[in-house]
């Protein structure tokens, strides 16, 4: 009898290790879901494709957070919206193209650098501007807020009454197809890539190195944000394993240059 209640004894604690083992496997195994916004409107980064959000942002930023171990949500939430979920941190962190600066890093954190990026000037072709100071006196369009209107107001003023904001890249170029605009700034990657995928508006892009600086994107998290060394550990895994290269691949049929980003840090 005394055995007998010593082996139920021993039978009711392994039982009770067993449940206990199960609830912190089952805990141990959810993965907080990180909400992540955007402005679903700069392809080929992020867009809309059927209702879902697509692009080599989108890839990249959900192989960053699988990689450190998380979930992840995608909201397209619009380009001025970004910034006020990540400064009211509504949101865990933002992926849209955003330029790492010094102005934006008074508010905001970011991750190392993903992306290096420039702005270009898009016209018709047989257009008359060759150069950045051959924009001067001439109506450009830009997306608000973005670095192409930084660097236009840097040029030309930001008081600059032939200057003409957006609410996304789509509407400037809108502006220019009907004539409203003589050119966009906008960063090199849309550019080109629209020049490409509508032939049809014999649009060409013009590059000048002496106006417009190198830029670099990077995710946007809130200021003193916990994710920060996590997420800089997988940027960095995700840029050294084969992931980037890959992703970039697929998006932009070119190779990245993954130094110049490893240089960033």
């Amino acid at each position: 009898m005394k055995k007998l209640k010593l082996v139920s004894t021993v039978l009711m604690v392994a039982f009770l290790l067993l449940l206990s083992a199960c609830g912190t496997s089952k805990t141990g195994g959810e993965k907080k879901t990180l909400r992540v916004v955007t402005d679903a409107a700069y392809a080929p980064f992020e867009y809309q494709d059927k209702g879902e959000v697509v692009g080599f942002d989108i890839d990249f930023v959900k192989a960053v957070i699988k990689e450190a171990g998380y979930g992840v949500k995608v909201e397209h939430v619009g380009w001025d919206p970004i910034f006020v979920e990540i400064e009211k941190k509504t949101a865990d962190l933002a992926v849209s193209s955003i330029t790492i600066t010094d102005k934006r890093k008074q508010s905001y954190d970011f991750t190392v650098p993903y992306f290096l990026s420039k702005n270009e000037i898009l016209v018709p072709k047989g257009s008359s501007i060759k150069s950045a100071k051959d924009l001067e006196g001439k109506r450009i369009a830009v997306q608000n807020g973005t670095t192409g209107q930084e660097a236009v107001e840097k040029l030309f003023g930001e008081n600059n009454d032939k200057l003409k904001k957006f609410e996304n890249n789509n509407l400037a170029i809108l502006e220019l197809k009907k004539g409203g605009v003589d050119a966009v700034v906008a960063d090199n990657t849309v550019v080109e890539t629209y020049i490409k995928n509508n032939p049809n508006d014999n649009f060409e892009f013009i590059e000048d190195d002496g106006a417009f600086e190198k830029e670099f994107y990077g995710l946007l998290l809130p200021k003193g944000s916990k994710l920060k060394a996590d997420l800089d550990k997988a940027v960095n895994k995700v840029l050294e394993n084969g992931t980037y290269e890959k992703l970039y691949e697929k998006w932009f049929k070119t190779k990245p240059d993954i130094k110049i980003l490893k240089d960033q840090q």
